[in-house]
């Protein structure tokens, strides 16, 4: 059964960091590339970074240069470090497996208000 568990979600304020874990079972982990979206209150999902099996990483321009991607393998584990967040980083953030028809975690809410 496929699991993916996000944590690390949290109310921050304007230009504080926060690091999202998503941990995962079920599956060969690093025969497949690995993804963090999020929903902003009203909005759609979108794609905020995505990293490949050999470590290839893209993000959204909104997000560059202040969030990083990485993965480990060992732990079976995706991680989103977010840095110099902004009220417009708020919303509910997705672990997804870029896996046959794709696996979603629960999502963790991410506030980032003063």
């Amino acid at each position: 059964q496929v699991q993916l568990v996000e944590s690390g979600g949290g109310l921050v304020n304007p230009g504080d960091s926060l690091r999202l874990s998503c941990a995962t079972s079920g599956f060969t982990f690093n025969a497949y590339g690995m993804s963090w979206y999020r929903r902003a209150p009203g909005k759609e999902r979108e794609l905020v970074a995505g990293i490949t099996v050999g470590g290839r990483t893209n993000y959204a321009d909104s997000v560059k240069g202040r969030f990083t991607i990485s993965r480990e393998n060992a732990k079976r584990t995706v991680y989103l470090q977010m840095n110099s967040l902004k009220p417009e980083d708020t919303g509910v953030y997705y672990c997804y497996a870029q896996m046959g028809a794709g696996y979603w975690g629960q999502g963790t809410q991410v506030t980032v208000s003063s």
